[in-house]
């Protein structure tokens, strides 16, 4: 008996916990079964042949909005070559509709429906007792305990390459209208001996990111603080902890571990959605925003913390308008990330229940987009999917932060009527078309400021500079001539450079010489003014803040070097 766990990863990077969980929870069954993960970007022939080629008995799928299309055109292909083979389907995007589904597709012969660790060892022990027979069915799983849930790496290799997913807890005491976690209830928290004892696991084996998928890691903002402070404590100075926070629930404990961590140790997502009441108590969502506002400027003022924050557009009852003022008062906040989402009618979600109660008009197929509503039209949106192409391309990436600032600082424009405008010109030029490098990005913010006429022309190119060298790798920007005097202050001043060679010490840097104050417009000061003399600035490539800039530092030198 030969079994395969497997799944379509929207990325790479990704990896499938559900599929680690089921492997876990199959006892001594294991021996049987093997996990292969590809993603949606895999070619469709390459994925069958590699199924195929391992000749299994049950092929078990785990199922997503971003790859269901995908892995039912695999199950029909797998179906018609080896009709003998038993399929398996699990996951949210089949779970709310079993039954509906399971009809639509007769090439299916289990679909699981909900938690499966319990159950999925229950149906190989049926498939194995029953020498591989198995009788066409949906089995639906109740919430299981704690006690239930295995560690999901103590048998299953870790990639160090991607993304290490783990839970601390399980369910969200949160009725979100539009999330899928609004479904299940209750929240089971794992015990905290057992939290620190898988936390250090992922610290001994140095992973470089492991992301929580805990719905809201502060539930329990005492026992967050704990598991931050345990992280802080064990710190490797390698591993990076993603979480998602409530931003409104953030306790003065947390706050103060936030400050104390390691830059780049910690990584928040604070999903916002509006800042409009009505709306949010239409989803049933009851949040603070000024308070959010508040925890959100302490942890970005710490500079050590990459903070990631979401909107959600086509909620009930926000009209444009008033997500504008949404987006201007989110982006005042000055995160490192800005999501701006769009409504998804998830099956199982309270909100697509009620869609015709808002208006909804929707996309029939996965991703089940939105296209208008009552109070939003299909224009309105079109024309947020435009602002949110160029915020992705040049706000939600490093190196363009100070010169997007400036344009804001000289154009006067709000953020929002910002981003319209400078899309419309990127769209008008047909850029859309086209994949872009970052130095044709460049080139376009260029063209872009040129129609808005910034008084310092001059200051502005040198502060696009300035972007250009914190982001860039190390050894791509240099003056040659100024080497010497780099290589002596960095010697005298940084002891852990001193042993390294001359050459190989200018290589880990970038430096330039700027006539225009840009280091201070970086570090908050208003105005772009020329100054006296030259500044000579070295970046630290391998030392990058929590916006992804590299530190930079002005050396004082004498004017004869400065010519």
């Amino acid at each position: 008996m030969k079994i395969l766990l497997t799944t379509l990863n929207s990325k790479y990077i990704h990896s499938n916990l559900a599929l680690k969980y089921l492997y876990e929870s199959a006892g001594i069954y294991r021996d049987l079964i093997d996990i292969k993960e590809f993603t949606i970007n895999n070619d469709d022939m390459s994925v069958f042949m590699e199924i195929m080629m391992g000749h299994y008995d049950v092929i078990c799928f785990s199922c997503y909005i971003w790859n269901i299309t995908r892995t039912l055109g695999l199950i029909r292909d797998i179906r018609m070559a080896s009709p003998a083979t038993k399929i398996v389907v699990g996951g949210p995007e089949v779970s709310f509709d079993a039954e509906s589904f399971m009809k639509k597709h007769d090439e299916i012969d289990v679909l699981i429906s909900g938690e499966g660790d319990e159950v999925f060892p229950k149906l190989i022990e049926n498939i194995v007792s029953s020498g591989g027979s198995l009788e066409r069915r949906i089995i639906y799983a109740e919430a299981v305990s704690e006690a239930a849930i295995p560690f999901p790496y103590t048998n299953s290799m870790i990639d160090k390459n991607r993304i290490v997913y783990y839970e601390s807890a399980r369910g969200c005491p949160f009725s979100c209208s539009f999330c899928l976690s609004s479904v299940s209830r209750g929240v089971r928290l794992f015990p905290m001996e057992r939290v620190k004892r898988e936390l250090e696991f992922f610290l001994k084996q140095r992973v470089k990111q492991v992301k929580f998928v805990d719905r809201t890691f502060n539930i329990d903002e005492k026992r967050s603080a704990e598991m931050m402070n345990f992280i802080i404590q064990n710190d490797n100075g390698i591993t990076n902890f993603h979480f998602e926070l409530c931003g409104d629930r953030i306790s003065e404990d947390m706050l103060s571990a936030f400050e104390k961590s390691r830059n780049g140790l910690f990584q928040v997502e604070i999903g916002v959605q509006s800042v409009h009441e009505e709306v949010l108590t239409a989803c049933s969502r009851k949040v603070d925003f000024e308070m959010i506002s508040k925890n959100t400027k302490r942890i970005i003022a710490g500079e050590n913390v990459h903070v990631h924050l979401d909107l959600i557009a086509g909620l009930p009852y926000e009209t444009a308008e008033m997500f504008k003022e949404s987006f201007n008062r989110v982006y005042s906040l000055e995160p490192h990330d800005l999501q701006l989402g769009f409504l998804k009618l998830l099956k199982g979600t309270q909100l697509r229940e009620r869609a015709d109660e808002y208006g909804y008009i929707w996309r029939d197929r996965e991703p089940y987009e939105i296209i208008s509503n009552n109070y939003i039209s299909s224009d309105e949106l079109l024309e947020l999917k435009r602002v949110e192409h160029v915020l992705e391309l040049y706000f939600n990436k490093p190196g363009f932060r100070n010169t997007l600032r400036y344009l804001l600082d000289t154009t006067g424009k709000k953020p929002y009527d910002f981003y319209l405008d400078f899309s419309e010109y990127y769209y008008s030029k047909g850029y859309s078309n086209s994949s872009l490098s970052r130095a044709v990005l460049y080139e376009i913010l260029w063209e872009y400021s040129e129609l808005s006429g910034p008084e310092e022309t001059e200051g502005l190119k040198e502060l696009m500079l300035y972007d250009k060298i914190s982001a860039a790798a190390a050894s791509q920007f240099s003056d040659k001539k100024y080497a010497d005097c780099v290589h002596s202050y960095i010697k005298e001043n940084f002891p852990e450079y001193r042993e390294i060679a001359a050459g190989r010490l200018i290589n880990q840097l970038n430096y330039m010489a700027f006539q225009y104050n840009v280091d201070d417009y970086a570090s908050g000061s208003t105005g772009l003014k020329k100054t006296d003399k030259k500044r000579l600035l070295v970046f630290k490539p391998g030392e990058k803040n929590a916006a992804g800039q590299a530190k930079c530092i002005r050396i004082e030198t004498d004017n004869r070097i400065m010519m």
